[in-house]
């Protein structure tokens, strides 16, 4: 495991100069970049290294950035736990990962000795949950889930799912494709649940789908854990339709459904990953066609702020016309066709 400058010199993944730099990096945000995510790295500005290895632009912080960029803090009236929307919530039991994104919305808080709720403050989780019966879905995330023993992840399972109005559990995990030996039979095993699991897989290119990851992920859903991918659309990560289409593709080889595409939430340090939102609907819209609808995840935007979640994907309709997949348009016949 890489976890500082002088880790990434000796990996040569920066120059010898850049090491003074790259540790004032690491001293304000987190450094880990597993055996797994390191075997892959060409350069480290290729789209895996890019992810992952440490920049001096980190220290770069533009006006309309922010240490809670999507709002949780606002929201959390426990610590912990983040309420923003009726049905559901968001558990953080810890906040340690096993690699560290240089573009997270939650840098200013992981970290390798990232807090792990006590007993004390899980028990306050499970009964303000317990007492809401409108909550109606638990998502686990961090810092990752998947960071928890599995006598632990069993457990926080089975409380939240002995509470009878919580019907879905939900993780967002990094581990089955970065860290993929960690998901031993036990720990897939502790996923194991009356109450429907699913887990969201966070992968942003088609090469960290390594034969490891897929065979993690072949573990956890002979478990009945539903498998679900999210990524995030990144400068000279995936910006282009040939990057999303071969992630997209490769998720479905693993046997992941593409369910969203983040917009980049505004974090401090993160402006060299930014793609405009624009630009975003002409790369997502090339797919439409070209790629099968299961291969077609919802492009979002989390509102700053803390304003909630919202779908930002392209257009086809348009004043009394629809226009197909290859920019054909058509006018649209029905008497209750008309916009």
């Amino acid at each position: 495991m890489i976890r500082d400058a002088a880790g990434l010199a000796a990996a040569g993944l920066i120059p010898e100069h850049a090491h003074t730099a790259i540790e004032a990096v690491g001293a304000q945000y987190a450094v880990a970049i597993t055996p797994t995510m390191q075997a892959l790295i060409e350069t480290p500005d290729d789209p895996i290294g890019r992810q992952f290895v440490p920049d001096p632009a980190e220290l770069v912080r533009l006006p309309h950035e922010a240490a809670d960029p999507i709002g949780d803090d606002a929201h959390s009236p426990l610590p912990g736990l983040v309420h923003r929307y009726p049905d559901r919530v968001l558990l953080k039991p810890l906040l340690a990962c096993p690699v560290y994104c240089r573009f997270c919305f939650r840098r200013e808080h992981v970290g390798p000795g990232g807090g792990t709720l006590t007993a004390d403050q899980l028990e306050a989780a499970y009964d303000y949950i317990a007492a809401r019966p409108a909550i109606r879905e638990v998502i686990l995330t961090g810092g990752d889930p998947l960071m928890l023993s599995p006598r632990r992840l069993r457990d926080m399972l089975a409380r939240l799912g002995a509470i009878a109005h919580v019907e879905l559990l939900r993780l967002h995990s990094r581990v089955p494709v970065a860290d993929p030996g960690r998901v031993t039979a036990e720990l897939a095993a502790a996923l194991r649940h009356d109450t429907p699991v699913w887990l969201l897989v966070h992968a942003n290119h088609a090469r960290e789908f390594t034969p490891d990851a897929r065979s993690a992920l072949r573990r956890l859903g002979a478990e009945g854990v539903g498998l679900l991918g999210q990524s995030v659309l990144l400068r000279g990560v995936n910006d282009s339709p040939y990057a999303l289409e071969a992630l997209f593709r490769a998720m479905l080889r693993a046997r992941v459904k593409p369910y969203y595409l983040h917009q980049l939430d505004p974090a401090p340090g993160t402006a060299r990953f930014d793609v405009p939102i624009a630009e975003g609907q002409r790369i997502v819209a090339t797919l439409r066609g070209r790629v099968t609808g299961l291969a077609w995840p919802t492009y979002v935007l989390d509102i700053p702020g803390g304003h909630g979640k919202v779908p930002i994907g392209p257009e086809y309709l348009e004043e009394g016309a629809v226009r197909d997949p290859w920019g054909g348009l058509h006018a649209l016949a029905g008497p209750g066709d008309a916009v």
